[in-house]
C-alpha cells in the first residue's frame, strides 16, 4: 500500500476545472432563465466536462498506482481541498460525464418544463459528484454527497408528475437524511480516533488515514456507520425502501439516472471504506456477504412480481448491485476489478433502460405492464435498445456484464466456496428471467384490447441517444482489456491490505 501515500501533482487545475465549469454552466442558466440559447449552454457544457474527462483518461499513467494531477489547499481547520486521480477514479469520472452529457438531450425530447433550471441543476449535481469523485479527504467527499443528495431530491419532487409525488420526495428525504447522518458521523468518527490515537491534528486526508490502524472496536463502529451511510444511497438490501417510490412516483428517468447510473456508494467503498479501515472490512466481510446474497434473490423474486416497468427496473438495481457488493468484498484484486467494472456496467444499462422507459411512457403515458404491449413494430429501435441494455445487466456476451461477471463469480468460488457462487449465479438467472418477460410484455406481446393508440415513431434525436448508449455499452463489452488496465494498477494495490484475509 505504500504506492499509494505519494502522489505526483498536476502542471495546472484539471481536476479543479472539472468541478467548476459545470458550476459556470449551471450559473450562466440561471442567469439566462428559459430562452432558446440555454438548451445550447446546456449541452456544450456537459460535452466540455466529457472533454476534460477524456483529457484526464489520455494524461494518466495507467501503470502507476499513485494518485495523480494532485491539487491541494488548506482551508479551515481540519477540512482541506485535496483532489488526486488513479484508474479508478477515471473510470467512475468518464462514467458520470457520458451519462450526464446524454441527459441535455432527454430533457429536450422529452420538452420537460423549465428545461433551463433544469439543466442548471443537473449541472450542479454533475459538479458535486465530480468533487466527490476527485475528492481525497473524506469529509470534503461527505459535504459534496449531501449537496448532491439535495439538489437530486429537489429533481425528484419538482420535476415529477405524479399525484404521489409527495410521497415519493419524503420517502428520499428520510432514507437519504439518515444516510448522510451515518456518513457524517462514521467520517467525524475517523477523523478523531486519528486525532486521538497519534496526537496530531484532526485530518480527513486519505492518505494519513490509511497509514495509521485504527483499533478494532473503533474502527467495527466506523466502519458500520460508513457502509450504511453509502449502502443506503447504493442501494444495497435492506436500505433500498426509498428506490421504488422514487422510481415509480418521482421524476421518470433524470432524478434516478443520477442516482443510479453513477455508482457513487460503490466508488465511496472502494476509496475510503476498505483503505481506511481494512481490519474491520476484514473481521465482518462475510456478515455483508450473507445480506448481499439474500439480497440478490430478494429483489429479483420481488421484481418477477411487479405490474410497473419502473417498479420492475428498481428492484433489477437492488438485485445486480447485491452482486458488486459480493465481489467487492471478496477481497482480491481480481474481485475489485470485476465488482468495479460490474458497478459501471449496470450504470450503463440502467441508464438506459430509464431513459428508454421514459421515451415509452412519453407516447403511451403509462409504465404499467398490462397496458403496454405491441411497441416493437412502432418503436423497434427503443425496444431492442431497452433489450441490449438488459443483456447487459445479464452478463450476456457481448456486453461489459460478461467479463466482469465471471471476474466476480471466479473471486467469489475462491474466497466462499461454491455455494454461495452457485446461489448468486441462480439469482442472475432470476433476474434474466424477469428482464426478459418484462421485454417481451412491454414491447412484443398483443396490445391489450381497446388500448390500441397511435405510436410515434421515434425522432432522429432519440435515435441518436438510443444508438450512443448501445455503442458505449457494445464497445465496452468487446474492448473490456482497456478499462482492466485503467484499474489494475491501484487495484492490486489496495488488494494488499487484504493479503491476511
Amino acid at each position: 500500500m505504500t504506492e499509494l501515500l505519494w502522489n505526483t501533482h498536476a502542471a495546472w487545475p484539471l481536476l479543479a476545472t472539472l468541478q467548476l465549469l459545470p458550476l459556470l454552466g449551471a450559473a450562466v442558466l440561471l442567469r439566462l432563465g428559459e430562452r432558446p440559447l440555454s438548451l445550447l449552454i446546456g449541452h456544450v457544457a456537459t460535452l466540455a466536462v466529457l472533454g476534460l474527462a477524456l483529457l484526464l483518461y489520455r494524461g494518466l499513467d495507467i501503470d502507476n498506482p499513485a494518485f495523480q494531477f494532485a491539487e491541494r489547499i488548506d482551508l479551515v481547520g481540519p477540512l482541506s481541498y485535496h483532489a488526486g486521480a488513479d484508474g479508478v477514479t477515471v473510470l467512475f469520472v468518464l462514467l458520470a460525464a457520458l451519462i450526464i452529457a446524454v441527459l441535455p438531450f432527454y430533457v429536450r425530447v422529452r420538452q420537460l418544463a423549465d428545461p433551463a433550471r433544469l439543466l442548471a441543476i443537473i449541472l450542479a449535481v454533475e459538479a458535486a459528484m465530480m468533487s466527490m469523485l476527485v475528492s481525497l479527504d473524506l469529509l470534503w467527499f461527505t459535504l459534496a454527497s449531501i449537496v448532491e443528495l439535495a439538489l437530486i431530491g429537489y429533481l425528484v419532487g419538482r420535476w415529477s408528475f405524479s399525484p404521489e409525488r409527495a410521497q415519493a420526495t419524503n420517502r428520499y428525504l428520510q432514507f437519504q437524511g439518515v444516510g448522510v447522518l451515518l456518513l457524517l458521523a462514521g467520517t467525524l468518527t475517523v477523523g478523531w480516533t486519528y486525532h486521538d490515537t497519534t496526537g496530531l491534528a484532526w485530518t480527513f486526508d486519505l492518505l494519513a488515514l490509511a497509514g495509521h490502524p485504527v483499533p478494532q472496536q473503533i474502527g467495527v463502529v466506523a466502519f458500520f456507520l460508513l457502509f450504511y451511510g453509502l449502502g443506503i444511497r447504493t442501494p444495497i438490501f435492506p436500505f433500498h425502501g426509498w428506490l421504488r417510490p422514487v422510481a415509480l412516483y418521482g421524476d421518470m428517468a433524470v432524478a434516478p439516472t443520477l442516482l443510479l447510473g453513477v455508482k457513487l456508494g460503490i466508488y465511496g467503498m472502494v476509496r475510503f471504506v476498505l483503505p481506511i479501515l481494512p481490519e474491520a472490512v476484514a473481521a465482518w466481510y462475510l456478515f455483508v456477504v450473507v445480506f448481499a446474497v439474500a439480497g440478490v434473490f430478494y429483489a429479483a423474486l420481488l421484481a418477477l412480481q411487479r405490474a410497473n416497468l419502473r417498479s420492475l427496473i428498481a428492484f433489477a438495481v437492488v438485485s445486480h448491485t447485491s452482486l458488486v457488493i459480493i465481489g467487492l468484498f471478496s477481497l482480491n484484486a481480481v474481485a475489485f476489478q470485476g465488482s468495479l467494472l460490474l458497478a459501471v456496467n449496470f450504470g450503463l444499462a440502467a441508464t438506459t433502460m430509464l431513459l428508454m422507459t421514459g421515451l415509452v411512457y412519453r407516447r403511451t403515458h403509462t409504465t404499467t405492464l398490462s397496458r403496454l404491449g405491441g411497441l416493437f413494430d412502432r418503436i423497434p429501435q427503443l425496444a431492442l435498445t431497452f433489450l441490449v441494455a438488459g443483456l447487459a445487466i445479464m452478463g450476456m456476451p457481448g456486453t461489459p456484464g460478461f467479463d466482469a461477471a465471471h471476474l466476480v463469480l471466479e473471486a467469489a468460488i475462491h474466497r466462499f466456496g461454491a455455494l454461495t457462487t452457485v446461489t448468486a449465479a441462480m439469482g442472475n438467472v432470476v433476474a434474466a428471467g424477469f428482464l426478459l418477460w418484462a421485454f417481451q410484455r412491454a414491447f412484443l406481446a398483443p396490445a391489450p384490447p381497446g388500448q390500441r393508440v397511435a405510436v410515434e415513431r421515434p425522432s432522429p434525436m432519440e435515435l441518436a441517444i438510443a444508438g450512443t448508449l448501445v455503442v458505449v455499452m457494445l464497445y465496452a463489452g468487446f474492448r473490456m482489456e482497456p478499462l482492466l488496465d485503467l484499474v489494475d494498477a491501484p487495484l492490486k494495490a489496495l488488494a494488499t491490505r487484504f493479503d491476511h484475509v
